[in-house]
């Protein structure tokens, strides 16, 4: 199955670490509750436009490991595994590693 969110959405798929109820909550294996979700970006919006008619440019892409706060965006499952849809502008970071 393929998904494609919207404007400035991004779907993120949870990493192992994390875990999620069956309606989407998620849930810390061993980490505090205020400690942020680390989750690899899986597909992507167009971007849309700002409320001054400029083109929101979308910075991630799929593959980018990203950390999102707790609560964020939507939960869903997939094929066997938790995604989250969220707005770009809620993603915390982007995580690289050192080249």
């Amino acid at each position: 199955m393929k998904i494609k969110p919207i404007l400035d959405k991004v779907v993120v798929r949870v990493q192992k670490n994390e875990a999620a109820t069956r309606g989407g909550i998620l849930l810390a294996k061993s980490s505090s509750k205020d400690e942020p979700i680390r989750a690899e970006v899986v597909a992507r919006g167009d971007g849309g436009m700002t409320d001054d008619g400029r083109k929101l440019k979308m910075y991630l892409e799929p593959g980018d490991i990203v950390l999102i706060p707790r609560g964020a965006g939507t939960g869903f499952t997939m094929d066997g595994h938790e995604y989250v849809i969220i707005s770009q502008k809620d993603v915390l970071a982007a995580i690289y590693p050192n080249t």
